[in-house]
């Protein structure tokens, strides 16, 4: 794995403006650079990170097994028990997931770790899989990469397949909190991906869905809402208005419902007590399990909320001491304590690997680096290409 210097596009607005991408003078496009890209092997691609998170992939829907035949363990994660037979019931009929983003620290001396998995409204989609590749093409077309360059990225056709495969019928709804511009941004690139895919679709905000007097979900036009298809975390959806008639509305979503047990940090000790020393793991416990305590007078460990999004709230430890600590909206949430294991630095700048998993196979490699141990929401997305 090497960071190595590369010189952007000349028409880099232009492109910014073809794609619908925020571009700021003298800054260039917001989340995104190209003045350097990540080069890695085949073999670290297909063995250090695809086999890694397609295996890491299946050891998750052991937990799920677990989790939805375990009251104990749904508790532990803090799902409301209203919704405890739902999600059960979802994962037993085999309603199927779409997508979801892993994201790992790699350095290639060693195995990939799993630091979290974003199973449940992950972001940087189009940024990987559209931007990404065009930035290849043009590299490529200059001369600015080696010739014989190739990207880990068939996230698009994955996508189109994928909702070839889910068999949706009639209309499916695409809603989002429409505020959050990322969201809204991923959000319609998966729906154009469905539309590629044959899907009749219809983007709705989520605060506009309503219900009827027989409990059916409806849109601003009245439609019936039968497939849901959703950029919003299910433990918000469980404390909309309506969330309490989820159960019974007869919606299909996706994702589904047994995907909120892979998106709460609680994943992750979970993966750790069933998985003990698995080489992409790290050690992690619930913060009040007394197993804890190998990790905090270790020394170096971080502290995370079950449910909090980009980098919020997080706490590294080394030494004992503080080495970071991020604000957030989650200080009073649920926490889990993990082992600290570094993003490699190269020259301050610290990239994490975000493997993107499209119907449960590894399809997409997302590099986002900051210039902090902990990826922010001011973190860039870098391209990358394989090279032997």
């Amino acid at each position: 794995m090497q960071r190595i210097p590369a010189t952007q596009r000349v028409n880099l607005e232009l492109a910014a403006r073809e794609h619908g991408l925020e571009y700021i003078s003298g800054e260039g496009i917001t989340g995104w650079d190209e003045s350097a890209y990540y080069q890695f092997t085949l073999q670290q691609i297909e063995e250090d990170i695809e086999s890694a998170a397609e295996e890491i992939e299946d050891l998750c829907f052991q937990v799920v097994d677990r989790a939805v035949n375990s009251e104990s363990v749904l508790n532990r994660l803090g799902i409301p028990e209203a919704f405890w037979d739902y999600i059960a019931q979802s994962w037993k009929n085999g309603e199927k997931n779409l997508l979801g983003r892993m994201d790992l620290s790699y350095n290639s001396n060693g195995p990939a770790k799993l630091l979290e998995y974003n199973a449940d409204t992950p972001t940087t989609l189009y940024e990987t899989s559209v931007f990404q590749w065009e930035w290849l093409e043009h590299a490529l077309d200059k001369g600015l990469v080696p010739e014989k360059c190739d990207q880990l990225n068939d996230v698009h056709e994955s996508l189109v397949g994928a909702f070839s495969d889910l068999g949706i019928d009639g209309l499916a709804h695409f809603a989002c909190n429409q505020e959050i511009e990322d969201d809204k941004g991923t959000l319609d690139y998966i729906e154009e991906c469905a539309r590629e895919a044959g899907v009749k679709s219809c983007s709705l905000k989520m605060e506009d869905i309503g219900v009827d007097d027989a409990g059916r979900f409806t849109d601003l036009e009245s439609h019936n809402v039968n497939t849901l298809v959703k950029l919003y975390p299910w433990e918000w959806l469980m404390e909309e208005e309506f969330g309490s008639q989820i159960p019974t509305s007869g919606v299909v979503f996706i994702e589904p419902p047994w995907k909120a047990i892979l998106a709460n940090k609680g994943l992750l000790p979970l993966l750790w007590g069933m998985f003990e020393d698995h080489p992409n793991l790290l050690p992690s416990f619930f913060e009040d399990d007394p197993s804890v305590s190998t990790l905090i007078d270790g020394g170096d460990y971080v502290r995370k909320p079950l449910l909090s999004r980009q980098g919020a709230n997080i706490e590294i430890v080394k030494n004992t001491k503080t080495l970071f600590q991020s604000d957030g909206p989650y200080a009073d949430e649920l926490h889990i304590v993990q082992a600290f294991e570094p993003l490699p630095n190269f020259d301050d700048h610290y990239p994490l690997v975000g493997c993107w998993m499209v119907a449960s196979k590894a399809v997409g490699l997302c590099i986002r680096e900051d210039n902090t141990l902990v990826t922010s929401p001011l973190a860039k997305v870098l391209p990358h290409v394989i090279l032997d």
